[in-house]
């Protein structure tokens, strides 16, 4: 896993934990460039997004994306059951919240 982001429908970042070290600079560039990418896809779709040397990997929770950036030789589905056991964990641990 090199990155996990949760951004709202609107494109505002919650949360990103970064695991590769990379400048404000790229960090910025990258969550503009694949929010964009995953906003603009519909449900009919699939879940998963090359960009650069990343695959990018997402799950819409209510009005929540969780986005997983991984290297290209990760298996799609196995990231999509770690994107659900997260969601789950949080869901138990702080059981009622919203996006804020």
């Amino acid at each position: 896993i090199k990155f996990i982001l949760l951004v709202n429908k609107q494109g505002q970042t919650r949360l990103a934990q970064y695991y590769d070290w990379l400048t404000i600079e790229e960090r910025v560039a990258l969550e503009g460039e694949i929010i964009r990418k995953c906003l603009a896809r519909n449900e009919h779709q699939c879940s998963f997004v090359e960009y650069r040397n990343y695959k990018c990997i997402y799950r819409r929770y209510a009005s929540l994306f969780f986005i997983v950036g991984v290297d290209n030789k990760e298996n799609e589905l196995s990231v999509l059951e770690f994107i659900h056991a997260l969601v789950e964990t949080l869901d138990k641990y702080f059981e009622n919240v919203c996006e804020l």
